[in-house]
């Protein structure tokens, strides 16, 4: 194995192939990075082809096996625009290619390092296991910076569809994640000795079994974590609401009309209420609003409090409302506020994790330079600090606000306060019809599974969705269309692993990741001291 060690900054001293041979298959790796990550983006919503992931890993890791650290950071850097140009595309649909390209950009430089690390841990024995906590890695990093970091694309995210989602109770996203990648480099290790037994004839016994235990443990792993998905009531059921009011128009100047998206919500809130009175809908316990299904503050808006208030009173239950708070000096918040159809506005929410770029601006002048866009957003949004958990009669309701659904500790902290449901109130009318949505309605899937909890989604103009604690969507809206989803969902208050263990697994994975990195490093340097002492 030392041998092996000593190759790792040193081109290989066999003749190469002739100048007619040498352009393609000195192409053949950098396209196969480039598939792999046009694999990984097909895997994902609003296609059901989770396993997709497994050959696209399999692909990277074809490519990045013995590179030099070097062309794994440029193989990577291939990778990631393979999978996050398509993937994102969704960001410039009202705002042009600029912040969608610069957004990819950055994004896949973190893909790179992770493709220059796994390049580097390929030669340790086991290395599927290495280079699969190093791409976890990769994904924590740009789950936090910068500006509080886009977790959008991690592997995990995918796999709501998938054979491997039971482990989202196990450990989480991270946990998740590291299974798919492991499974699908695991594979072009398999492959990788079957080729050498059929060139040699020979078979390192501890190659093939640790290759074998890269993929039967991940997907025994997942049969083993079964029983942890489950949709029983434990602590009774609710009867929950959620409404889609539709915007005028989609893009980024829905919001120059405030007052109609408000009054669609108020207006299929008391169609709802007459369909209940006439018997044709179950009585709701409470009643869901999307974010900014009023951006007209009803604090400030005599107008907009009284018309909310006449919906509130009309269904008959506690409402959550999503709005936009204008303090005079300050910042705006994206807040959730909890009415009562007797007492009006009794608790707020303040969204916690903001979305640079969208809710604020950061170095406004320079990123002005790039798009006038920026200006769209006049008044920057600040963050709120408390975890939101209302209790909507009797029913602790979680509240997750659209982005911070891609966050783990954002979805996890509510839970961790008592929440027996999880509502994720979302606006994805600033993204037209494209693949954002379905997304993201994965992300609320999968959290459904990782926390063992409903989750109701209600989104201004789709896909509203009603999910139950497995995972499996029971009830969801058309876009742009104007629904009520009425549902009875079981209530739970079990945690699973994956709560209890919060970032634990995430970071026990990083640990693993640099402990990898750190025994490369060591065997370069020793084998380097070994040569210049001979």
């Amino acid at each position: 194995m030392s041998a092996t060690i000593i190759t790792v900054d040193t081109p290989p001293s066999a003749p190469g192939p002739s100048g007619g041979q040498r352009l393609p298959r000195r192409l053949a790796r950098p396209a196969g990075a480039v598939l792999s990550g046009v694999l990984l983006y097909a895997s994902f919503p609003p296609r059901p082809l989770w396993w997709l992931a497994l050959p696209g890993f399999a692909l990277l890791g074809w490519s990045l096996y013995g590179r030099r650290l070097r062309a794994g950071f440029g193989l990577g850097y291939l990778a990631g625009l393979g999978f996050l140009l398509p993937l994102l595309v969704w960001t410039g649909a009202e705002v042009g290619p600029v912040p969608w390209l610069g957004l990819v950009v950055l994004e896949s430089f973190f893909i790179a390092l992770a493709g220059l690390g796994i390049a580097a841990v390929s030669r340790l024995p086991a290395w599927p296991v290495w280079a699969a906590a190093v791409w976890i890695v990769g994904e924590a990093a740009r789950s936090r910076v910068p500006f509080g970091g886009f977790p959008w694309g991690k592997i995990a995210f995918g796999q709501a569809d998938g054979f491997f989602l039971p482990l989202a109770a196990v450990g989480g996203t991270p946990v998740l994640g590291f299974a798919v990648v492991l499974c699908g480099f695991g594979l072009y290790e398999a492959g990788r000795q079957f080729r050498a037994y059929r060139s040699t004839g020979r078979v390192a016994r501890g190659a093939v079994a640790a290759a074998a235990a890269t993929v039967l443990v991940p997907v025994a792993g997942a049969l083993a974590a079964l029983p942890l998905v489950s949709d029983e009531a434990e602590n009774g059921t609710a009867t929950v609401a959620a409404i889609q009011g539709n915007v005028p128009r989609a893009g980024l100047d829905f919001n120059s009309q405030r007052r109609a998206v408000l009054d669609n919500h108020v207006r299929v809130t008391e169609r709802l209420a007459a369909e209940v009175k006439a018997g044709k809908e179950p009585q709701p316990d409470f009643v869901l609003w999307p974010e900014n299904s009023s951006d007209l503050d009803p604090y400030r808006n005599p107008d907009a409090r009284l018309v909310i208030d006449r919906a509130v009173k009309a269904i008959g239950v506690p409402t959550v409302v999503g709005t936009v708070l204008s303090p005079d000096t300050g910042k705006l918040r994206n807040t959730l506020i909890q009415w009562d159809p007797e007492r009006g506005p009794v608790n707020t929410y303040d969204k916690r994790h903001v979305q640079p770029f969208g809710e604020y601006i950061p170095m406004r002048s320079f990123v002005r330079l790039f798009s006038s866009d920026v200006d769209r957003v006049r008044r920057d949004f600040g963050p709120g600090h408390k975890v939101g958990v209302f209790d909507l009669a009797g029913t602790r309701v979680g509240l997750v606000t659209c982005f911070e659904a891609a966050f783990d500790s954002d979805v996890r902290d509510p839970v961790d306060a008592g929440a027996e449901l999880i509502a994720v109130p979302s606006n994805n009318a600033t993204f037209d019809r494209s693949e954002m949505t379905y997304q993201q309605l994965a992300m609320s899937r999968v959290r459904a599974v990782e926390h063992s909890r409903s989750v109701i989604v209600p989104a201004t103009s789709g896909v509203s969705a009603v999910i139950r604690p497995d995972g499996t969507v029971v009830r969801q809206t058309e876009m742009f269309t104007p629904a009520a989803l009425v549902e009875k969902v079981p209530l739970r208050t079990s945690l699973t692993p994956a709560t209890r263990l919060g970032a634990l697994p995430e970071a026990l994975l990083v640990a693993v990741a640099f402990g990898g990195l750190g025994w490369v490093t060591a065997l370069v340097v020793r084998n380097r001291r070994r040569s210049a002492a001979g």
